[in-house]
């Protein structure tokens, strides 16, 4: 790589992108790793942005017990003692750890041999149990072991990609510009969900179809392809059981295309329309993610999506299979070790034969006999005082598991929390008597594995800071002081890999999951290892599996599994009409902790929000811009409305994003019940019942400042902290009186140098305060009970000066900038700085296409996640357009 970049591999989604990095003490400049062969010189915007997450803002740089710093030694021999002496009090299912596709192979391989294999309880599962479990169980059961078929390749391939609860424009846009080409020759694509997303507003075709209602769709669909003679007898034949059984299953349900269309709620039209292509296509790839999995019926709607493909022979060909598309970066690599409480490594299961062979491989007396505790188990575990040790890898389950209240609770009373992560302050680390220093990204030396098996090198391109260690070592230094040192005695991340990849060929007989002459790697090999597919052979990588017809099942033969249509875990009622689903945002990942270092990410999605249809919105009072009240059984979040027929009616969307520390009222999944798939665990974060309310504050305002802030306690307020360049934006809204405004005034301004500039108009409601550092400016509060908030954009900037002009002054007592127009329209390209008025303003000027607003604006040039949201606003345009001809 040219200039002395070093190539490595995104800490984000799946996708799995290279990434070449080149570092200049914490500072770093990145761009997309051009012979990686995931994304091919692509970046989305989070990571373009990965340059500003890399300092040690934040950052946990040495153990802490309790609130005192700690030497290693001192913490890892606690730990240490703390699990035995639990495991002899009470038995190795007392302990468990909860841990992350954020981590990397070599971590997950150490953290799963310690605990399956020394400690002997199977209580280890990971937050891939909440995005991809339901995937992993369905794969099982169709084709013997948890493999995923396809290849991206595929996607460009098709002639016709169904999306399955999976936008792709949000999620993995990468792999949605990989399709620009192939839609331009002709691909189609068919979008399956309730909300009309970036991905659904620029497809084909859009099947809103009502909420749990996938199986249904799919079952009617196999049944039409049986009714138009498109099943492919010969292939069913040679290559698949169950056939028969499933098409009885059918027969015993109305399974018209009027009745499918009528439970689905789809136009009978549509609904047909997908029919013929599907049909008039051989080539289809049906991509299904978390709007499929996140759902008590999660196995059976993966299942029947197989089900077509088995039954049209539309898998192990060239642009031709159903694709489950993980959410994080390693989600593959924790699977194929053993991270997940259901599985051994290597995915072998708890069978005699299995625990033996893991048994002689590892020399362990104790591996364990059963599977595990799966994450929500395993929190009511904790939270029943069943289990009294927990460890918790790189992730943030106080927020992140669905009834995230009852999780603190559980934290909140375990009697021994050990949380190992990058960052000091999270909100799970809020309940760890002992913190361990992890390594971050650019720190780390390892492997992940991507969504269509690609093994990528995540290299080092910064010392690590402080006393961080990488997550393995943590974890065999723990392994050796409670008394394993033989089996864990590994110096380098090379050395932990070779033994992984020798446990994959070791006594294989049929498992796919090899990992074949890698196991051999020298140390300089390993360094320099190329992304590859597993299985690898002699020959190199394997990029679809399955191409002879021949699955990891004792005949080699795929099965077809009966799925029954069901309606959600939870019925609506009066009290809580509308059903919630939750998601993700475009520039956002996971609990905020690494993209909300990035103010740039920041700006597309500033606070949390709840996407209502204006039928349902209107009778309830809930209004566009004002904040809402969002109610379940479980708990109430509040959040800006967004009143929009994006939104089904009677549903409710809410992203997942938003912490203690960025909106302690906005967070969403403390609303989520933890109803879960009967057979994968996996919660259901798409269908909860819930109801809505305008919140109806009386008051708004603003604080900036160079620091991070707190809500200040015993106020009743709605806060949100959005980071800037250079400073920190707070918003906050409250229905208290004057006396509640003081009270905050004090507190925000307390400690302030100097006197403050200060305007205050009592008849309006509106208070204009600045302090000063210097010539510059410290902190800047506004509030206001009648009118408009001025923009904050221009106010964020003079934090940049370090003297402020007379004209400054007098703009920040006026609430005006100075001299010139402040641009205040939602932004729509973060990397380029672009606002929907100049994308506007260029369509208007007759930029009609993607390409020609980017030409115009910039927007789309860089990244392209913000393409599809171009489209739609062109989109709109149009529409417009013809109403006003009209």
């Amino acid at each position: 790589m040219a200039g002395g970049a070093v190539r490595t591999a995104c800490p984000y989604c799946g996708v799995g992108c290279g990434v070449a990095g080149r570092a200049e003490g914490r500072g770093l400049e990145v761009s997309g790793d051009a012979g990686h062969p995931s994304n091919i010189g692509r970046l989305c915007s989070k990571g373009s942005a990965l340059g500003a997450t890399v300092g040690l803002e934040g950052r946990l740089l040495t153990p802490m017990i309790g609130r005192r710093a700690a030497s290693w030694d001192e913490a890892t021999a606690l730990v240490a003692r703390r699990f035995r002496e639990t495991i002899a009090r009470h038995g190795p299912d007392s302990v468990a750890f909860y841990v992350s596709g954020q981590l990397l192979t070599e971590d997950y391989y150490a953290a799963n041999k310690l605990m399956k294999g020394f400690i002997g309880s199977g209580n280890i599962d990971t937050n891939s149990r909440l995005c991809m479990a339901s995937a992993v169980v369905a794969h099982k059961q169709a084709f013997g072991a948890d493999l995923v078929p396809g290849c991206y390749e595929d996607l460009e391939l098709a002639d016709l990609v169904v999306f399955s609860g999976h936008n792709a424009a949000w999620t993995h846009p990468v792999l949605f510009r990989r399709m620009e080409q192939a839609r331009a020759r002709g691909q189609r694509h068919v979008v399956i969900d309730p909300r009309r997303t970036d991905t659904a507003e620029v497809a084909d075709l859009h099947l809103a179809l009502a909420p749990q209602t996938d199986v249904r769709l799919w079952n009617g669909l196999l049944a039409e392809l049986d009714r138009r003679g498109a099943i492919d007898d010969a292939y069913v034949a040679a290559h698949v059981a169950g056939f028969a059984e499933v098409m009885a299953a059918l027969a015993a349900d109305d399974q018209s295309p009027a009745a499918v269309a009528a439970d689905c709620g789809l136009p009978l039209a549509d609904l047909q329309t997908f029919y013929d292509w599907f049909v008039q296509t051989p080539r289809t790839v049906s991509l299904f993610s978390m709007g499929a999995n996140q759902s008590t019926q999660g196995v059976a709607k993966g299942l029947a999506i197989i089900n077509t493909h088995l039954a049209t022979g539309r898998i192990g060909k060239p642009g031709a299979c159903p694709f489950s598309i993980t959410g994080q970066p390693n989600a593959m690599g924790g699977r194929e070790t053993g991270g997940m409480a259901t599985t051994l490594a290597g995915h072998m299961d708890f069978d005699d034969a299995a625990r033996a062979r893991v048994a002689r491989f590892w020399g362990a007396q104790d591996v364990a006999p059963r599977p595990g505790l799966k994450a929500i188990d395993m929190f009511d575990a904790i939270a029943e005082g069943k289990i009294k040790a927990l460890w918790v890898m790189a992730t943030n389950p106080a927020v992140s598991l669905p009834n995230a209240t009852k999780v603190r609770a559980a934290l909140a009373a375990c009697p021994f929390v050990v949380v190992s992560d990058c960052m000091a302050q999270t909100d799970t680390a809020e309940f760890a008597h002992v913190k361990l220093p992890a390594l971050a990204w650019g720190e780390k030396e390892g492997t992940v594995t991507n969504s269509e098996r690609r093994i990528s090198r995540q290299r080092r391109l910064f010392d690590p800071p402080g006393e961080a260690r990488a997550d393995w070592r943590i974890i065999a230094d723990v392994a050796v002081a409670m008394g394993h040192r033989d089996a864990f005695d590994w110096r380098t991340p090379a050395q932990v890999f070779r033994e992984w990849a020798r446990l994959t060929n070791y006594e294989n007989h049929g498992r796919m999951l090899s990992l074949g002459p890698l196991a051999a790697l020298t140390p300089e090999a390993y360094e320099d290892l190329e992304p590859v597919q597993w299985p690898v052979t002699a020959e190199g990588g394997t990029a679809r599996l399955f191409a002879d017809g021949v699955f990891q099942t004792p005949d080699g033969r795929a099965r077809m599994v009966v799925t029954q249509a069901k309606g959600p875990a939870q019925a609506l009622d009066p009290s809580y009409p509308l059903a919630l689903n939750t998601g993700r945002v475009r520039d956002h990942w996971h609990t905020l902790t690494r993209t909300g270092l990035a103010p740039d990410l920041c700006r597309h999605t500033p606070e949390p929000y709840v996407e209502i249809h204006p039928t349902d919105a209107g009778p309830l009072g809930v209004v566009e811009g004002a904040l809402a009240r969002v109610q379940t059984a479980q708990g109430e979040a509040i959040a800006l409305a967004k009143v929009t027929d994006r939104q089904r009616p009677g549903a409710i969307f809410m992203p997942m994003h938003w912490t203690q520390a960025f909106a302690p009222s906005g967070r969403a999944n403390a609303l989520v019940a933890a109803a879960v798939d009967p057979q994968s665990g996996q919660p259901e974060f798409k269908h909860t019942p819930a109801r809505v309310r305008p919140y109806r504050e009386t008051w708004r305002g603003f604080f900036i400042a160079r620091e991070a802030w707190s809500a200040p306690s015993g106020l009743d307020l709605v806060w949100r902290r959005i980071p800037q360049a250079g400073c920190q934006l707070h918003e906050f809204a409250g229905r208290g009186d004057e006396v509640e405004r003081e009270a905050l005034r004090r507190a925000l301004c307390k400690g302030a140098a100097g006197e403050p500039l200060r305007f205050e108009d009592p008849a309006a409601g509106s208070l204009r305060e600045a302090y000063l550092a210097g010539e510059g400016v410290e902190r800047v509060l506004f509030t206001a009970t009648n009118g408009a908030l001025p923009p904050r954009d221009w106010l964020v900037e003079l934090f940049a000066k370090d003297e402020l002009s007379g004209l400054d002054r007098t703009a920040l007592l006026i609430g005006r900038a100075p001299g010139r127009v402040v641009e205040s329209a939602p932004l729509v390209c973060a990397c380029r700085g672009v606002r929907a008025d100049k994308i506007g303003a260029a369509i208007t000027a007759g930029a009609g296409s993607v390409d020609a607003v980017s030409e115009a604006t910039g927007a789309g040039s860089s990244c392209g996640s913000c393409r599809p949201e171009i489209a739609r606003i062109i989109a709109q345009s149009k529409r417009k357009e013809v109403r006003h001809a009209a």
